[in-house]
């Protein structure tokens, strides 16, 4: 499961066209198929290359492949504009992005992020950085998850996810929440081929969670630029809590994940007594023995 290996773009490929079936792409559908979705012979052939040319690139031997043929199978697979992107990182890997990462420190949170994060006051924040790892946080976003608390190694998402239990009790969606953390990894992981803490990481996952190992097979990619969780707080309740994820102009990457909710909202004013509720003495060790933590800081 090392995501750096040549099978990569065939075992991406395979799992596409096996989701469209043949009536989609105005095939005849001729009874049982000894596999499910489209052949080879039926994407190269609406693709317009030859049989041999598309079975050498499902087999990683189309390194020199144009964007026309590229583009071209993307239409018949019916992929979306992330998709297409890690079709494209997969099938022509960049010398830059083939570099690993596994050796370099951890990209520095600029002291201007620092600042913009303590500022933000009222909006629990967070930095991800390389593999979805905690790189920094501000108030508001430790009294909702905690991260002071964590061992520096813990400050993951998927390794919270899937190895922390509290969190399938945080997460009511938790199946979604999983879905969609490892298909952001995923997508790292086509324009990261070589990055060895990624490949220790999917391992460990892979060898810790049955979940992670099933869903990591799906070869589903996918951005989270946007969108809303519910977190059933232990200390709090419910909350309602729509997210925005920005990539910072100069750290490619480095995200900046805020939730933001709705002004007036029952969960702005249970995040406020939170806050203030974890600001107050006694508040932080409460708080651990629930899974939170209280301290503003940047992760090891």
């Amino acid at each position: 499961m090392h995501p750096s290996t040549d099978g990569e773009l065939g075992d991406f490929l395979r799992s596409r066209r096996a989701r469209i079936q043949p009536a989609q792409v105005g095939l005849p559908d001729h009874g049982r198929r000894r596999v499910p979705g489209l052949r080879r012979e039926e994407v190269a052939q609406l693709a317009g290359v030859s049989v041999d040319y598309y079975i050498r690139l499902e087999q990683g031997r189309g390194r020199s492949v144009s964007d026309a043929v590229l583009d071209a199978i993307g239409r018949v697979l019916r992929l979306d504009d992330t998709e297409r992107e890690y079709l494209r990182a997969v099938a022509r890997p960049a010398a830059a992005h083939r570099a690993s990462v596994a050796g370099q420190p951890p990209a520095k949170v600029r002291p201007g992020l620092r600042l913009l994060l303590d500022t933000m006051d009222r909006a629990p924040a967070f930095i991800l950085g390389r593999r979805m790892d905690v790189r920094a946080w501000n108030a508001p976003a430790d009294a909702l998850l905690g991260f002071s608390r964590m061992p520096s190694e813990r400050r993951n998402m998927p390794r919270q996810v899937f190895l922390e239990p509290r969190t399938r009790e945080l997460y009511p969606d938790w199946p979604a929440v999983a879905a969609e953390t490892v298909a952001h990894l995923r997508l790292y992981a086509g324009s990261h081929p070589k990055d060895g803490k990624l490949a220790t990481l999917v391992g460990e996952l892979s060898l810790a969670s049955e979940d992670f190992r099933r869903l990591w097979a799906d070869h589903q990619v996918k951005e989270k630029a946007h969108g809303v969780k519910r977190m059933a707080h232990p200390v709090v309740g419910e909350l309602t809590l729509p997210y925005e994820t920005l990539t910072l102009p100069g750290e490619p990457d480095q995200a900046l994940v805020v939730y933001t909710p709705e002004p007036g909202s029952r969960t702005e004013e249970r995040l406020r007594l939170l806050a203030s509720w974890a600001a107050t003495p006694g508040g932080a060790d409460d708080q651990a023995a629930s899974g939170s933590g209280v301290r503003v800081g940047e992760s090891d």
